[in-house]
Parts: structure tokens; sequence; C-alpha cells
């Protein structure tokens, strides 16, 4: 089983959204891939009251996709989770590539990067379908071979 690593800042909102959306689509179609996720900035991240985000878990329970539980914390990227990825994405090129290039410079042009916005620009009414597009995307083209 290959695993996609998806990336966040605080592997509250998108990373995990995307996460589960992946594992659900993957499943159903037999991929043989699995999503995971981490977070560049969840060590000292006080402003996740929990263990994920009620915008990610509405956006999924909207899609009938129920989140393992029990819902586990975030976690912090650490170089073994690179390591292991077969393919990682992260969400926001702006946001992550400059974080990725001060903790993992080797790491940097092995990374897929997306643009969706987190809360502060943009809601998850618009964020969400836009991730739900792209990891759809990703998971057609993991199903025929032709991933970017």
């Amino acid at each position: 089983m290959k695993t996609i690593l998806f990336l966040c800042s605080g592997n509250y909102y998108r990373s995990r959204f995307a996460e589960s959306l992946f594992n659900s689509l993957a499943a159903q179609m037999n991929l043989g891939w699995v999503a995971d996720s981490r977070g560049l900035i969840v060590e000292g991240n006080t402003t996740n009251p929990g263990p994920m985000s009620i915008q990610a878990l509405e956006g999924l329970a909207a899609r009938n996709i129920e989140v393992p539980k029990p819902v586990r914390f975030p976690l912090q990227l650490q170089e073994a989770d690179l390591e292991r990825a077969g393919l990682i994405v992260a969400v926001k090129e702006t946001e992550h590539r400059p974080m990725i290039a001060r903790q993992f410079p080797a790491w940097d042009n092995k990374i897929t990067y997306w643009h969706i916005h987190d809360l502060d620009k943009s809601t998850a009414d618009e964020a969400l379908p836009e991730l739900e597009r792209l990891v759809r995307r990703l998971v057609q083209q993991l199903s025929t071979g032709t991933v970017d």
C-alpha cells in the first residue's frame, strides 16, 4: 500500500479534510493508496480547540464520509513521515513552501503544491469544494497512472 501525505499548517482543517476524503474515495476504488496528514506548525499551536476543525468535520459529514473514531489530534510533520510517503501534497504553496524550505529544505522539490486558502482568506464553503475537486482529480490520476 502506497501513502500520500497531505500537509498544511496546523493539521487541523485542510489536510485532515483531504486525508479523509482521499481515503474514502481510494477505498471505494480499491486504489492501493492510503492518505495520511501532518502539520508544519502543530507544536506550540494553541489555536486549535480540539482534534479536528468543525468545518472539516461538517464538510465530510455533508459528503457522507465518516471520520475514524476517536478523532486523532493534529500531528507535527517529521522527516520520517516524508520518507515514508510515496507522494506529498502541501495544500497552499505560498504558505507552506517557505516552511518546508526552513524545516526540510531537501524535500522542497519533492512536494506538489496546491493553492487552497485557510479560513483567514476563504470560507469553508469556498475552499472545501476546491479541495475536493483536487483530491478527486488526484485519485483519478492515480487510478490511471497519470499523476503529474
